[in-house]
């Protein structure tokens, strides 16, 4: 018998470089703080999630699609992904803007992030910048919705372009996925709704959640763990397929089909090993991802996502800490899990 075929897949969506820089302190306006370290790195959901499934060693086929600039973060972009094993046919060109990038000033303290964006190339791709071409099945992810001007659009029909491009991935036999970015803003509902009934897999956190709903899922600056089970079901009730995964800094709850709601507490990872947050989210959909489209069960899906994440913020760029799940699992199995009750604690 011949070796059996690996899964493909293909992530698209907004493409981009990130700038790290770690930064001593945040300063106050026209103040003045310290650059310690800087590092050029992938950013960008589908970028994150396919260098994090290279690094973690998952068994998939890795494809990517979507727009970058011709200039010197697109050839960044194409020659990272050809290190990492990467298929960058699907990946298109153009001179008409410029490849998107994000400056990240990471605190070395608390290693809480502030970016500044240049939209780019992510500002003008539309549906026609996408293509499943060769993909005849396996697992499209999209992300991030909020973030591509075009493709949050509604058309006619009522949909935007993203809602209409899972539509068509599911249409030609592939499971998907999809994240945000977090954006609070009035037009959440009307970007992220027409999305979810075509999704199998909903990465959001609680503020992106809670923007959806128009709920507060972090009253008091803990997170409402009951709010965040009741929240990721009432999205789940907007017409989602599959499951429905909200996580933030403590843990992760996901509702599922039959009602199922489960939750996983994050690592307790001393404070000494955070590098940095950039990635973290990405990480925890590519560990959750690569478990469960491996045919494992949700509870190990959102433990090896946790994991995951964990790696993730070792290192202060989007993806260097990130390991073979293995070695990932083992910082779970050190430090344990945050105990999520009524009241998470880190």
């Amino acid at each position: 018998m011949g070796k059996p075929e690996r899964m493909r897949l293909l992530a698209g969506g907004c493409w981009l470089v990130d700038h790290v820089k770690v930064i001593d302190r945040y300063p106050e306006l026209d103040g003045l703080c310290r650059i310690e370290g800087e590092s050029v790195c992938n950013g960008g959901g589908p970028f994150n999630l396919l260098v994090d499934l290279a690094r973690m060693e998952a068994p998939f086929e890795l494809h990517a699609t979507g727009l970058v600039g011709e200039d010197d973060n697109g050839r960044f972009i194409l020659e990272l992904c050809r290190r990492h094993g990467i298929d960058t046919s699907r990946l298109r060109t153009t001179t008409a803007a410029p490849t998107s990038y994000t400056d990240v000033m990471s605190e070395r303290t608390s290693g809480r992030r502030v970016f500044f964006h240049q939209k780019g190339t992510n500002a003008i791709a539309g549906e026609k910048d996408f293509s499943f071409r060769g993909i005849a099945s396996g697992h499209f992810h999209y992300g991030y919705l909020l973030l591509l001007d075009r493709m949050d659009e509604p058309g006619e029909d009522g949909l935007t372009g993203a809602a209409r491009l899972l539509r068509a991935a599911r249409a030609a036999g592939l499971t998907t996925s999809a994240d945000l970015v977090t954006e609070v803003s009035a037009r959440v509902p009307a970007v992220v709704k027409p999305v979810v009934p075509f999704v199998d897999l909903l990465f959001l956190n609680e503020a992106e959640a809670g923007a959806v709903l128009g709920r507060d899922l972090r009253p008091g600056g803990r997170p409402d763990l009951a709010g965040c089970a009741a929240a990721a079901e009432a999205i789940r009730g907007l017409g989602a397929p599959g499951w429905v995964v909200l996580h933030f800094a403590e843990g992760v709850v996901a509702a599922g089909p039959g009602g199922r709601c489960l939750r996983q507490g994050a690592v307790r990872l001393p404070r000494e090993r955070v590098a940095g947050a950039a990635g973290a989210g990405d990480a925890l959909a590519a560990g959750v991802l690569s478990s469960f489209l491996q045919g494992r069960p949700m509870e190990t899906a959102l433990r090896e996502g946790v994991a995951a994440a964990a790696a993730c913020v070792t290192d202060p760029t989007t993806s260097g800490g990130l390991r073979p799940i293995a070695e990932c699992l083992e910082l779970l199995d050190t430090h344990g899990a945050v105990e999520l009750t009524a009241e998470a604690r880190a």
